[in-house]
């Protein structure tokens, strides 16, 4: 189907777009879908926007403050379901939900054996970390940079790599000083359009799959409006006509009015009126 022109479209349009890194976050339903469905997981909606999971072993906590720093999806785990976490991961509020999704998707479908599925000798296991994959997309290192990082073909895309020991509990308090970043944009490594931290402690399956998310070449669906403005002249985008390649897509595009920049409605759609918490007083958050 041939490429259109974005400035001959109404914002409440709906499109298909690749690259994903630059197709901005469209809506978070997929996320939700995943958690929402997830078998004995808890769910609470605070101050009507915000909304929290609880894994049933109460290790895994997820967390989507709308009004936080981050304003995007923070994952921590705990082996001691009362204990400081062991790792954490943070999603801004512009991270592309598909990337998203594969990481909780991966991570609530292994959590039940412990991710041995994952592990050598496991069904899932490839063997393949996610600079693996990222290489096997044609990504390239930036050679002699400090810290590390390797960037997509187009540029627009990138990882960062700490080397040496970081104290846990700085990656815990600053998702800024993370062991791993990805990150995308018109310029992804100084002046990136979202970012997702992952802490040292990370499971490798898990960032795999975020890799992995992000070097697929399909397009993802978004409303026109939703594409962020810089990303207009580096995108291709196409008529979202159904076809049988795509159906959950547009199903996705279908279920959900056009509503950009109405960060409240993901959470008060998918949480029924009994889970609702309320409280008063100041809130802290990261």
């Amino acid at each position: 189907m041939s490429p259109l022109d974005l400035g001959d479209l109404a914002p409440n349009t709906e499109v298909f777009v690749a690259p994903v890194h630059l197709a901005g976050p469209g809506t978070r339903e997929a996320v939700f879908s995943v958690l929402d469905n997830a078998d004995g997981w808890t769910k609470t909606v605070a101050f009507g926007t915000d909304a929290y999971y609880t894994s049933p072993c109460q290790r895994v906590r997820i967390a989507n403050p709308v009004e936080s720093a981050y304003g995007g999806w923070t994952i921590t785990y705990a082996e001691d379901p009362l204990g400081v976490p062991d790792w954490i991961t943070t999603f801004d509020r512009n991270t592309p939900h598909e990337i998203v999704a594969a990481f909780t998707e991966t991570l609530v479908h292994g959590l039940p054996n412990h991710f041995r599925d994952y592990f050598s000798g496991g069904t899932h296991h490839t063997g393949l970390g996610p600079e693996d994959v990222l290489r096997r997309s044609n990504w390239e290192p930036i050679h002699g940079s400090r810290p590390y990082w390797i960037v997509s073909p187009d540029s627009r895309a990138a990882l960062r790599a700490r080397s040496g020991w970081l104290d846990e509990y700085t990656e815990l308090l600053t998702p800024e000083k993370s062991m791993w970043r990805l990150s995308g944009g018109v310029d992804p490594v100084h002046v990136p359009s979202w970012r997702a931290f992952f802490s040292g402690s990370t499971p490798q399956h898990l960032r795999t799959a975020a890799a992995t998310a992000l070097t697929s070449p399909e397009a993802v669906p978004r409303y026109v409006g939703d594409i962020p403005e810089r990303h207009r002249d580096l995108v291709h985008v196409r008529s979202a006509e159904p076809t049988a390649s795509v159906p959950r897509a547009q199903a996705a595009l279908a279920r959900r009015p056009y509503a950009a920049h109405t960060p409240a409605t993901g959470a008060e759609a998918a949480a029924p009126p009994a889970s609702l918490a309320t409280h008063g007083g100041s809130r802290r958050q990261r």
